[in-house]
């Protein structure tokens, strides 16, 4: 026989023929060629293998060489290769990114800038600081220091095409074909300040395809959003961070133009306390300092934090500045922890790891667990009322097996136990003396248990959206109020499967996701438990997989399916299907059309399934398919 050459070719190329099934062939396809119809190449193997190699290696390097000349400009001894990850973009599709770093910058920037607004204003307020950091370090902001120091010239945004790849000096050659799939000519390897920075509006993000790529002729620029450029300078404050500690952070923040450091001659003294006698009676000292691990040299401190704005008194604020504060470094600590742990966790999961960690839900239950909530010092009835009935629910909680919310839990909890929380770790940086490490060695303890990636409790909301998406299923909310009472209804498919009531919109549509969660779960339980009763009667429950082991035992033609109506919007699309088979001695039986579902695979199924039932009342004779 002659030698053949197998080659595989895209399965793009080659489709199956229309109304042919093709689920469950396989997808690999196979050319035969003649060895006379072959060349052999003048250029060894090797050689060919090594220049493909090329685009790559140069891409690289050229890479480097931006990231090398933003490090001399910068002028701090911070490798390279760093420099380089907090340029690249999660969109290059490398194997790194900047994310993680952006994470751990955005915690340190927030952090600084608070402590730096609170000792430099003693007289202003949490609502005036608040809006002062905002002025200070908003994504904005961000994106105009870039922008003053040309970042967008170094910033890797653009997914590399080797084929687009030309050496530098020579222009690329490309076909409309090219141009029309991919219509980014030049990657990153063009020349510092040749790119043009659009920040833009909703119509003209209608024309852009991915970041970094637009549609029409985009060989002369490139298109960068206004918080890629900020997450960049978070990014780079980061990765400054990790190499050289806060120095080498504040560095890089004096150089990008953010001016956030106090002399110590410029940080005034700690405000002096006129406490009366009788507050001070009321405190219960000894039990306070016992739960916290620490005694306070200044008393001031510790009972301005556990003062609510209800409780007037003289000589005492309420805790709100040291809230500011307290939520800054507890934000900075927490995620510092997280990122230098968990080295290898993918950045989503860190971020959901912080998110878990740092919220005021999470705060609220640790104030209860470490009966912090039994010193507030408040003048609310209401309040009391709130606390109490939140202190019974998370009791609740934490009397079950192994159940720790981390801020999920089904009761929302008073914001002023989360607050005395952050105010109790601003109090305790003042009276340490302004030391983020004292701060750290009180609230790892108290946190206890700190989230983990084997602990982290997913959001019903979001694990209810994953699993439709990953079943192509239908999901819609609809909320209603009345009175004070809210009502959310989830649908999966238009079918109603959970409902919930709560004062608050956000919680009720977590409750009903919960609720809806359960339903389905104990669905495929018991669709799980039924299949496994009877056996293949029923395996596959009525879908084509099943249509189709019927023909094969009857020895009919396969089914054939037809798309009968394809509609709807992109994001709830519906498909209607269609399905016949040859009964070969009846011929074509009556064709069977399925009901509107959210996918090709569901529509089928439903068509597949009524026809199953015409088959079995057609040929009673024949059960399971026996002759």
């Amino acid at each position: 026989p002659i030698a053949r050459i197998f080659c595989l070719l895209d399965l793009s190329i080659l489709k199956a023929r229309e109304g042919d099934f093709s689920e469950n062939v396989d997808k690999t396809y196979y050319v035969y060629l003649p060895p006379e119809l072959c060349l052999v190449h003048p250029l060894p193997g090797s050689l060919i293998r090594g220049a493909q190699r090329l685009p790559s290696i140069m891409r690289r390097v050229e890479s480097m060489l931006l990231a090398v000349q933003l490090k001399e400009t910068i002028d701090y001894p911070v490798p390279a290769v760093k420099i380089l990850e907090a340029l690249t973009a999660a969109s290059c599709q490398e194997t790194f990114c900047y994310e993680r770093a952006e994470l751990l910058g955005d915690a340190y920037l927030k952090w600084v800038v608070s402590r730096f607004l609170f000792l430099k204003y003693p007289q202003k307020h949490e609502g005036q600081l608040t809006r002062m950091r905002q002025q200070m370090v908003s994504n904005m902001v961000l994106y105009q220091f870039a922008l003053n120091k040309t970042l967008q010239s170094y910033i890797q945004a653009d997914r590399f095409a080797p084929s687009r790849w030309a050496a530098p000096g020579v222009l690329p050659v490309f076909d409309e074909e090219t141009r029309e799939s991919e219509p980014s000519i030049f990657g990153e390897g063009s020349i510092p300040g040749n790119e043009v920075q659009k920040d833009y509006d909703d119509d003209y993000t209608d024309s852009i395809q991915e970041e970094g790529e637009i549609d029409g002729d985009s060989s002369c620029y490139r298109v960068l959003s206004s918080k890629t450029l900020a997450d960049v300078v978070e990014a780079l404050i980061g990765v400054y961070y990790v190499a050289g500690g806060k120095i080498a952070a504040n560095h890089l923040m004096r150089w990008i133009g953010i001016h956030a450091e106090l002399d110590p001659q410029e940080i005034p003294p700690p405000k002096p306390y006129n406490i009366p006698e009788s507050i001070l009676k009321g405190i219960d000292f000894e039990t306070l300092e016992g739960v916290l691990g620490m005694k306070f040299q200044n008393k001031g401190f510790l009972i301005e934090a556990i003062t609510h704005a209800s409780r007037p008194s003289s000589g005492v604020s309420c805790y709100q500045r040291l809230e500011f504060v307290g939520d800054a470094v507890l934000d900075h600590l927490i995620t510092k922890h997280l990122f230098f742990t968990y080295t290898d966790l993918p950045p989503g999961r860190l971020t959901d790891l912080r998110a878990a960690a740092v919220n005021n839900e999470n705060f609220a239950r640790v104030a209860v667990r470490r009966k912090l909530h039994g010193h507030l010092r408040h003048g609310s009835s209401a309040l009391e009322k709130q606390i109490r009935e939140f202190v019974k629910d998370v009791r609740e909680e934490i009397s079950k097996s192994g159940f720790n919310s981390f801020g999920l839990g089904d009761c929302k909890a008073p914001k002023v136990l989360g607050d005395i929380i952050e105010s109790i770790a601003g109090a305790v940086f003042l009276d340490s003396g302004y030391d983020t490490s004292a701060v750290w060695k009180v609230f790892q303890p108290l946190l206890e248990p700190l989230v983990t990636p084997e602990t982290l409790p997913m959001h019903p909301i979001r694990e209810l959206q994953e699993r439709c998406q990953q079943q192509a299923e239908g999901l819609e909310y609809k909320a209603s109020r009345a009175g004070n009472v809210a009502t959310v209804e989830v649908f999966v498919d238009g079918v109603q499967i959970g409902v919930a009531q709560n004062p608050q919109k956000k919680m009720a549509q977590k409750l009903a996701a919960r609720n809806a969660l359960v339903v389905l779960k104990d669905k495929e339980t018991a669709a799980k438990k039924e299949t496994e009763k009877d056996g293949d009667k029923n395996n596959a429950g009525f879908t084509r997989q099943t249509l189709n082991d019927t023909c094969l035992r009857r020895q009919w033609p396969m089914p054939q399916y037809r798309c009968i109506n394809e509609g709807g919007p992109a994001h709830a699309k519906r498909f209607v299907y269609a399905v016949r088979v040859n009964t070969s001695d009846c011929g074509w039986t009556d064709e069977c059309v399925g009901e509107p579902m959210p996918s090709v695979k569901k529509a089928k199924d439903s068509a597949a399934m009524l026809l199953l039932e015409l088959l079995n009342r057609s040929f009673p004779d024949k059960p399971d398919g026996k002759k």
